[in-house]
C-alpha cells in the first residue's frame, strides 16, 4: 500500500465523525454482542427465538441438542442482554431481550440472504 507523501487531516471533519462515534466500552459490549452471535449454535438459538418465546426444552428438540447445552448457551446469550427469561411456575421462557436485538438479527439475516441470490 502506498504512504501518505504529506500528513494533512480535515480538523472540522475529525471534530464532526468524533460527536458520533463509540467510547471505548460501547465498542467493547458491541464487539461482545457481535462474538456472542459468531457461534452457530447461539445463532440458531437467537433465530428460533425471533419467531416465538421458548423453554429450554423446546429449543433442545427443535436444535436436536441436549438440554445441558442449550441451557448453557442460553446463560451466555443472557449475560450479554441478548435473551432474557421469564419464570411461569416451574417453567422458564427465553425470548429476545428487546426490539434492538431483533433489528440487528433480522438486518443481519437479510443480509445473510442477500448475499447468497
Amino acid at each position: 500500500m502506498p504512504a501518505c507523501d504529506v500528513f494533512a487531516f480535515d480538523e472540522a471533519l475529525i471534530r464532526k465523525v468524533a460527536r458520533g462515534t463509540l467510547k471505548s466500552v460501547q465498542a467493547e459490549r458491541l464487539a461482545a454482542t457481535f462474538k456472542m452471535l459468531g457461534n452457530p449454535t447461539r445463532v440458531r438459538i437467537v433465530d428460533a427465538l425471533s419467531h416465538a418465546e421458548m423453554c429450554v426444552c423446546d429449543l433442545s428438540v427443535l436444535l436436536d441438542m441436549r438440554v445441558s447445552n442449550v441451557s448453557h448457551q442460553l446463560g451466555l446469550l443472557k449475560t450479554h442482554h441478548i435473551v432474557r427469561s421469564r419464570r411461569d411456575g416451574k417453567m422458564v421462557y427465553y425470548r429476545l431481550d428487546d426490539e434492538h436485538v431483533r433489528t440487528l438479527f433480522a438486518q443481519a439475516t437479510a443480509h445473510v440472504k442477500h448475499g447468497s441470490r
